[in-house]
C-alpha cells in the first residue's frame, strides 16, 4: 500500500513539474518594467508613461485587474484579450498635482491569467515647485 502511494506521490509530482515549465499559457514580457521622470514640475500638468509588452506565450493573454498604489495615478490598459505574438501596452498617467512635492515611487500590480504571477510596473521622479 505504502509502495501504490509512493508511485502515487511522485507521478503527481512529476505531472505537475512538466506542467509548470512545458510553456503552455500566456507570458507577460515587458520592454521594460520602470521609467524615471526625474525632475517635473508639480504644476506643470500631468506626465504619462508607456510600458508595452508582447504575449510570448500560445495563448491569449487577458489581463484581469490592474492595482494602482495611489489615487494619483490612471491607468488605461486594452480590456481585449491578447493573442499569442501580439502586443500592448498600459499607459500610466500620474497627476502631480494630486499630491505632494518632492520624490515619488508608485507601483501598479497587474494581474493576468498567466498563472498566480503578478507583474509589477513602477514609476518614479521628483516633484518640484518651480
Amino acid at each position: 500500500m505504502k509502495r501504490i502511494l509512493l508511485v502515487l506521490l511522485f507521478s503527481c509530482v512529476c505531472v505537475c513539474a512538466s506542467a509548470d515549465g512545458n510553456g503552455d499559457g500566456p507570458k507577460m514580457v515587458f520592454e521594460r518594467t520602470s521609467h524615471d521622470f526625474g525632475d517635473v514640475k508639480r504644476k506643470g500638468g500631468d506626465v504619462i508613461a508607456m510600458f508595452r509588452f508582447v504575449n510570448q506565450g500560445n495563448v491569449p493573454l487577458v489581463i484581469k485587474k490592474v492595482h494602482k498604489s495611489c489615487s494619483c495615478m490612471n491607468v488605461d490598459y486594452s480590456r481585449k484579450p491578447i493573442l499569442p505574438n501580439e502586443g500592448g501596452e498600459i499607459k500610466i498617467k500620474y497627476e502631480l498635482h494630486k499630491v505632494e512635492p518632492g520624490i515619488f515611487n508608485k507601483v501598479i500590480q497587474i494581474y493576468t491569467n498567466e498563472s498566480k504571477k503578478v507583474r509589477l510596473i513602477t514609476i518614479q521622479g521628483n516633484s518640484v515647485d518651480k
